[in-house]
């Protein structure tokens, strides 16, 4: 059988990126499990376990990455049972060894703690991306934080906005996320070494000590990068983390759907649009067409990725007691579809914010059809400062739209409601008031703009300075 004769996850050919794909790789999961075994046999040496050898040791590390993945696979189809074909596969690679690799540990010894290790580095890799992501939306907020923009409530014009403001809120989603992101990589912990059901008794046993376990734990996690493991467990960690987990997941594709659905909108209006190559393909059947097809494919990805949010809660809630199986295979797939698909969704987003196309005579021109409904409230209170009876002009104001709007809806012709109003003999309007001017109907847009930037976002950028400059390719 060949490669195009089985089925290949579309995470792998069209939408995550290589780095990320390497993280839920069977290398970087099946070598992980021997950094872990060769700390197990670090901190047991340390802690007086004699037969365990410098030799042995030495012996483990050499091996750590040629796993010899046909010998394990004949073990697992004998064993069925994968980590016992691994410490098989090892333990032949490792002669001198062989008899005390996973010495006194279960399968969630490897198991789990690799699986909080490869996540929390997934989890900094989705950092990297969301950091390089605000820093983009940063930029094009304050670039364009000064153009008036007609917004929309329920999809119906209301009062204006700025092009940058608008850039604003989706670049707030973000800072949420990367908030959640960092609280929840940063409170992550190993399993350590609990035993059976959590009690560690094995190794109170393999010890004939009670204090050597609670070492034991700190040292692995120590060795392992981390600053301590969780205090209590079952076999496992309480499943309980990959809702934590999952959650930022969740969290980033809403965001990212949030910003797609909105630019799918404005690129109907004309007003913005992603970047379209020289040479794409909008349409196979009408030429002319620029699809907004990465923003379609941020909220297609993203639809699977929110969808799966019960699935962890599901497991948490279902293990039973001390242990249960029935969480394996479904976290194999969720958890890392949910990271692949969080990784394929900031990539699309990184080069959609990196040549955002924004057509700012198109913007004025709607903005224009739509401001002469927009200016009567300031019309009103104008005229009623000014003595005017303010039920006579509303009445006033109400038929001229009607009228005007008429004109637009039914004629197709362009919206002359201030000149109905110069023409009418209920209102005396100055020429100074300039109420065509859109600029008059932003408030503190731009203001906001700064401010939010200046306060909360770079500070952000600075912290972070490092991880700025990444390049993102999309597959297909």
């Amino acid at each position: 059988m060949n490669q195009n004769d089985k089925y290949m996850s579309p995470f792998s050919e069209r939408y995550a990126s290589k780095e990320m794909q390497y993280l839920f790789s069977a290398n970087k999961k099946y070598s992980t499990w021997r950094r872990l075994w060769v700390a197990l046999a670090e901190a047991e040496k340390e802690l007086g376990i004699k037969q365990i050898t410098d030799e042995m040791i030495k012996e483990m590390k050499s091996h750590i990455e040629d796993i010899d993945y046909e010998l394990a696979n004949k073990y697992e189809e004998k064993l069925r049972h994968d980590v016992m074909a691994h410490i098989h596969a090892y333990g032949d690679q490792c002669p001198t060894a062989k008899g005390i690799i996973h010495l006194g540990a279960t399968s969630c010894y490897v198991g789990d703690n690799a699986d909080i290790i490869i996540m929390k580095e997934a989890l900094l890799l989705l950092k990297k991306k969301l950091v390089n992501l605000i820093n983009n939306l940063a930029n094009f907020a304050l670039k364009y934080k000064d153009v008036p923009t007609l917004a929309y409530t329920h999809f119906q014009a209301a009062q204006p906005t700025t092009v940058g403001k608008r850039a604003s809120l989706w670049l707030h989603d973000f800072i949420i996320d990367l908030e959640d992101l960092e609280y929840v990589a940063n409170s992550l912990k190993l399993l350590g070494n609990k035993g059976t059901t959590g009690t560690q008794a094995s190794f109170v046993e393999l010890f004939n000590d009670k204090e050597a376990p609670i070492k034991l734990d700190k040292l692995i996690a120590n060795k392992m990068g981390f600053k301590d493991t969780y205090p209590v467990s079952g076999q496992t960690y309480t499943r309980k983390i990959d809702c934590r987990i999952y959650n930022v997941l969740a969290s980033i594709a809403t965001s990212a759907s949030k910003m797609a659905n909105d630019i799918r909108l404005l690129q109907h209006e004309k007003e913005i649009e992603e970047p379209f190559e020289s040479s794409q393909v909008g349409s196979s059947a009408m030429p002319y067409k620029r699809n907004p097809m990465r923003s379609e494919r941020i909220t297609s990805i993203a639809r699977y990725v929110i969808s799966n949010m019960n699935n962890p809660y599901i497991t948490a809630s279902s293990q039973w007691l001390e242990r249960t199986l029935d969480d394996s295979a479904n976290r194999r797939i969720v958890l890392s579809e949910g990271f692949l698909g969080a990784d394929g969704i900031l990539d699309l987003c990184i080069n959609i914010t990196e040549g955002l196309v924004v057509n700012q005579k198109v913007i004025e021109k709607n903005l224009k059809e739509e401001l002469p409904f927009m200016i009567t409230e300031n019309i009103l209170m104008d005229q009623v400062k000014e003595g005017g009876n303010r039920q006579e002009l509303h009445e006033e104001i109400r038929k001229l739209s009607m009228e005007a709007s008429k004109r637009v809806k039914e004629e197709g012709l362009d919206n002359d409601l201030y000149s109905r109003i110069l023409a009418s003999n209920k209102f005396k309007i100055s020429n100074d008031k300039d109420y065509l001017n859109p600029n008059k109907y932003i408030g503190l847009a731009n203001e906001q703009v700064t401010s939010f930037i200046n306060a909360i976002v770079n500070p952000i950028l600075e912290k972070n300075k490092d991880l700025l400059g990444i390049k993102v390719k999309i597959n297909k």
